[in-house]
């Protein structure tokens, strides 16, 4: 089969750093923190008393209010994101077949704050089952894709994909094998998350997964530091328009890049941790450059996935080491997680976007709060540490891994005709 060329031409972004692409790429470049004391409950209790929220947002803004009550803040970050994507993409709805355009969006927890929420007031009142008619709608995942698909009448096909902190990139891969291989023509993808609540924080906490790092949220989060503790949770989200190329030529698209290969592969290793010799991850990236038929030379940036753990961080750059061989020192390398936090299931929509604008802009976003050498962490790979660097990026790599040993790498190339 001859395999469709699949380009971006639509982005949405609700992130720690800003409710717009716009504001998103512009702390990324300046290297600003999204990290802050929680503002959504009281956390005082809790062992990690800061978080990367997103900041006012109103959901009204994007979603009829009568919608919103229906619907966790997961999805709500969903709809937002998919909206400012459609629309970035200047594309006539009316004009183009709804039954190939669909909707494959990752979560890897769904509608936490909502399953909370109804089972405390469950467990704390006289025994009655009084339940939300909505609860289990805004709790289960796939309503998200569900909402984006009622909004704009998409019929194409809709799902989600729930791999843990790969989930988005899960997501992506997928939709760029359903349009290269003709089964659909344009796909809303990304993902969404929001476990900024008492279950999200007390449940990482247990996992002792979370930095605790309170006296100084903003510098928590800090991949290949020596003195990292653990990730910092973020939430937000992230929407691309996949299109066929020959689709967006049609209709005079703008085209911010190009996707040209996707990696899936499983650890098969352990529940929480990553294999310690980087196994499934050095696989990945492999092939995704081979399905990507390109060479690791070729490669110019990779955001890792990088979450700031004592175990990951140092694995995923050896991973990387023996896939690329020398070609690992003329690489740029860097964690947005240090700015943006973790966003679990959303993390690989808004590092996509990163890779994209770098393509877009010529600069790599830094790898922040670095200040104390990791003497385990090769000296000679060039992690952009704490400012950003110009470069002319022409193919990037983004890896994101998750919980059960789920492995996704995904390759993105500047468009030429």
């Amino acid at each position: 089969m001859n395999a469709r060329r699949v380009v971006i031409t639509g982005i949405g972004a609700l992130t720690p750093l800003g409710n717009t692409v716009e504001e998103y790429w512009s702390n990324l470049e300046k290297g600003v923190s999204g990290a802050a004391p929680i503002t959504k409950f009281d956390a005082s209790k809790f062992k990690t008393q800061f978080a990367c929220e997103v900041k006012d947002f109103v959901a009204t803004d994007y979603i009829d209010r009568k919608e919103v009550r229906k619907m966790d803040l997961v999805s709500q970050y969903g709809v937002a994101v998919a909206k400012q994507a459609i629309e970035d993409s200047e594309m006539d709805l009316d004009a183009v077949n709804k039954e190939r355009f669909g909707v494959i969006w990752g979560s890897g927890i769904g509608g936490l704050k909502s399953f909370q929420d109804e089972v405390s007031s469950f467990a704390t009142g006289d025994g009655t089952p009084r339940f939300n008619p909505f609860f289990i709608p805004k709790m289960i995942p796939d309503l998200i894709p569900g909402h984006i698909s009622m909004t704009w009448g998409l019929k194409g096909p809709n799902f989600t994909t729930v791999s843990a902190c790969a989930s988005a990139t899960n997501a992506m891969v997928d939709a760029f094998n359903y349009i290269r291989f003709g089964m659909a023509d344009l796909f809303v993808t990304g993902g969404s998350e929001a476990a900024v609540c008492e279950a999200g924080i007390g449940g990482f906490n247990a996992l002792r997964a979370l930095s605790t790092r309170n006296d100084d949220a903003a510098t928590a989060s800090r991949p290949f530091d020596g003195s990292r503790d653990g990730f910092v949770l973020g939430e937000g989200a992230g929407a691309f328009i996949f299109e066929e190329l020959e689709h967006a030529k049609a209709r005079g698209a703008k085209i911010y890049g190009e996707v040209i290969g996707g990696g899936m592969t499983a650890d098969a290793y352990h529940m929480t941790a990553p294999h310690p010799e980087g196994e499934g991850s050095s696989r990945v990236m492999a092939e995704a450059m081979k399905d990507a038929g390109i060479e690791p030379k070729d490669v110019d940036y990779i955001n890792v996935h990088g979450t700031s753990t004592p175990l990951g961080d140092i694995g995923e750059v050896n991973a990387i080491k023996k896939v690329f061989g020398e070609d690992a020192y003329d690489l740029n390398i860097s964690s947005t997680k240090s700015m943006t936090g973790h966003l679990l299931g959303a993390a690989g929509a808004v590092e996509a976007l990163a890779c994209l604008l770098a393509l877009n802009k010529g600069v790599i976003p830094p790898t922040i709060n670095n200040t104390t050498p990791d003497e385990k962490l090769d000296p000679k790979l060039n992690c952009t540490f704490n400012e950003a660097q110009k470069r002319d990026v022409n193919i990037a790599l983004s890896n994101t891994f998750g919980f059960g040993g789920h492995n996704f790498s995904m390759v993105f190339k500047k468009y030429a005709e």
